[in-house]
């Protein structure tokens, strides 16, 4: 999420042939208009919509410190704004333990994560689940 840092951590260097490198001058302003971290825009006068975002604290490919630090300025741009006063969607984040990427990843933990974010939705969205 922070594309500006991206080939800083694990194996992103790789990246920079798909995304760009931010190094360069001549690429960084395109990376920086479509780097989710440095475009949160908060609505005015509306909440900031639920938010469900997941990470594996062994992934290392998309390292946990990208959903951190999106996170945490998430929160300081609500924090210092006008709309903490009526900001109640939640912001969750959910780390996954001992998990990396997806592949490889085990079956209980694949289903854990689906509960997740079903639930997550479900609650969000106030859906109603009927048995057949």
């Amino acid at each position: 999420m922070d594309m500006l840092r991206f080939h800083k951590f694990t194996v992103g260097s790789f990246w920079i042939s798909e995304y760009g490198d931010p190094e360069k001058s001549s690429e960084f302003e395109y990376i920086f208009r479509y780097s989710p971290l440095h475009n949160i825009r908060l609505p005015r006068g509306v909440q900031w919509p639920a938010t469900l975002l997941i990470t594996g604290d062994h992934d290392d490919r998309v390292v946990p410190s990208h959903t951190l630090k999106y996170a945490a300025q998430l929160y300081h741009y609500i924090k210092k704004s006008e709309i903490k006063l009526i900001q109640r969607n939640p912001i969750l984040v959910n780390i996954e333990t001992n998990t990396g990427h997806g592949a490889g990843k085990p079956r209980d933990k694949i289903i854990e994560e689906l509960v997740d974010i079903m639930s997550f939705l479900q609650r969000v969205l106030q859906l109603k689940w009927y048995e057949e």
